[in-house]
């Protein structure tokens, strides 16, 4: 029986366009910088590079940006955060049934454009027990280390866990560590239906 709920953030309740920061830099640039925004984002999700380090290395490729071009185009993954889902976690926090951890891959400029427009955003905090972000916890999905940090922080039994998130090398990490795990499609799945997509658990 499930006692325990980690959620990913991202596409679970805030809903994202995953290429829309690709996009915006191209239309800077006019090329492709996939593999070179990965890599920066991996560092800046760890907190391995700062945010004035993140712009100075993306103006490196693209000199004739400003600062806020690059930060209006970082952002432009972030959408709408739609009110349902903010219920949805309200109610379950109510019922005090579940421990409730958020789990999240993000990084200073994400989080700072939430706080700015998302106007729920601390209360959407509050509902959770726990509350861990990538940049500041230096450790990112999916290196295992990240699921085993959670667990010994909070004496969780695996077998007793759900984790939640849009992406499957996510979901295939914690699995490994015996965590079941819901790798939702955020294009036909919502998190308010949880109980139901996932009822063999509950």
């Amino acid at each position: 029986m499930i006692k325990n709920i980690i959620f990913d953030f991202g596409n679970v309740f805030i809903n994202l366009d995953k290429f829309a920061t690709e996009r915006e830099l191209y239309k800077l640039r006019n090329e492709k910088l996939t593999i070179e925004i990965r890599e920066l984002n991996i560092l800046y999700e760890t907190e391995k590079i700062t945010t004035q380090e993140l712009i100075e290395s993306l103006q490196k490729f693209i000199p004739k940006a400003t600062e806020n071009q690059l930060i209006y185009a970082w952002n432009a993954i972030l959408k709408d955060f739609p009110k349902y889902r903010l219920e949805f976690i309200q109610k379950l926090a109510s019922e005090q049934r579940y421990t409730l951890i958020l789990l999240s891959n993000t990084n200073e400029l994400h989080i700072n454009w939430i706080k700015e427009h998302v106007s729920f955003f601390s209360v959407f905090k509050s509902c959770f027990d726990a509350f861990y972000l990538s940049h500041e916890i230096n450790i990112r999905k999916p290196d295992t280390r990240i699921f085993e940090f959670v667990l010994e922080q909070h004496q969780l039994n695996p077998n007793e866990t759900l984790f939640i998130d849009d992406t499957k090398e996510n979901t295939d990490a914690a699995a490994t560590l015996g965590i079941h795990t819901w790798n939702n499609n955020p294009s036909t799945e919502d998190v308010t239906n949880l109980f139901t997509i996932k009822s063999d658990l509950f």
